[in-house]
């Protein structure tokens, strides 16, 4: 059988242009965009931010919309169950528990947020500076690291409530002195790997001072890595604060937090196990949402899942 020959009409002339080279075909996301396009796609995740953001707005909200002040008593109100009138009961004083719940609620999350913001701060300092320099400097301050690491983290509480008047802010300093250690050895490894990346030498080349290749290109870099431990950090925090306000060592009368309920409630767990129930309930709540986040973050800022 043969063949159809072909000719030169057969053929039409395809006009090329440069310009058609550069097209990208697909539309250009830079890392963040994409990490938040992933971060939106985790379900778990924005129940989480949901629900920190419904705590959040109930922590100022919350009391007023009560119709009782967090500090209010009426013994002759005293262990009442939760009704119209208290919708979480009333505590051994008659407080209402809703709206110191909520107001709890305002300190637990201040005292989380502020603390693990102050352990971001310095980690990110001592942490970046130590991988940076490396050597003897990266020597001797990892060694004050781990010595502080040591010490009994309790007996630091105990302690600098002894020394100072007990409060807010002695609780978050008392967290501070130890809790910024993690972070800055996660900040250090990351340092330590990218300081010898091309861009890095490129800066050093051009004459970049040491502040600007650390403010400009390493600590930028290792965001994602901060930001995950910051969302696991904050729940660590506010647990910390339930656990030393279990023990008495939490913020002073008349002013409330989770913890400080969950310890005037243990007393009367075995006849009125509900004024336990809802501070338990949201310390729990808070943690969940904090790590369902993490672990979203986690998972959209890692380079490997990128599609």
């Amino acid at each position: 059988m043969s063949q159809p020959q072909l000719n030169q009409s057969d053929f039409e002339r395809m006009e090329y242009m440069q310009s058609d080279a550069e097209k990208i075909a697909g539309e250009s996301t830079s890392y963040w965009k994409d990490a938040w396009r992933r971060f939106r796609k985790n379900k778990l995740a924005l129940f989480g931010v949901f629900i920190i953001l419904f705590l959040g707005v109930m922590s100022f909200a919350g009391e007023s919309i009560s119709g009782h002040n967090y500090y209010d008593n009426d013994l002759m109100m005293a262990n009442q169950s939760p009704s119209a009138e208290h919708w979480f009961g009333t505590d051994n004083l008659g407080r209402d528990i809703f709206a110191r719940t909520w107001y709890g609620a305002k300190i637990s999350l201040f005292i989380g947020l502020m603390a693990a913001f102050i352990d971001v701060l310095i980690g990110i300092i001592w942490g970046s500076v130590s991988g940076y320099l490396g050597g003897k400097v990266d020597e001797y301050m990892m060694r004050v690291a781990d010595i502080l690491s040591g010490v009994p983290y309790l007996l630091v509480v105990i302690l600098l409530m002894v020394v100072m008047k007990p409060g807010l802010w002695t609780m978050i300093i008392a967290m501070t002195i130890t809790g910024w250690i993690n972070m800055a050895r996660i900040v250090r490894g990351e340092v330590m790997r990218l300081k010898n990346e091309e861009y890095v030498l490129a800066a050093k080349s051009l004459g970049a001072s040491s502040y600007r290749i650390l403010s400009k290109h390493l600590i930028p870099n290792t965001l994602g890595p901060i930001l995950v431990t910051l969302t696991l950090t904050i729940p660590t925090a506010i647990f910390t604060e339930a656990f030393l306000s279990f023990l008495g060592l939490g913020v002073p009368a008349p002013r409330a937090s989770w913890g400080t309920m969950s310890s005037d409630a243990i007393a009367a767990l075995q006849y009125y196990p509900y004024q336990l129930f809802f501070p338990a309930f949201f310390i729990c709540l808070t943690m969940l949402a904090f790590n369902l986040i993490g672990d979203g973050l986690r998972d959209a800022l890692d380079p490997k899942d990128r599609r």
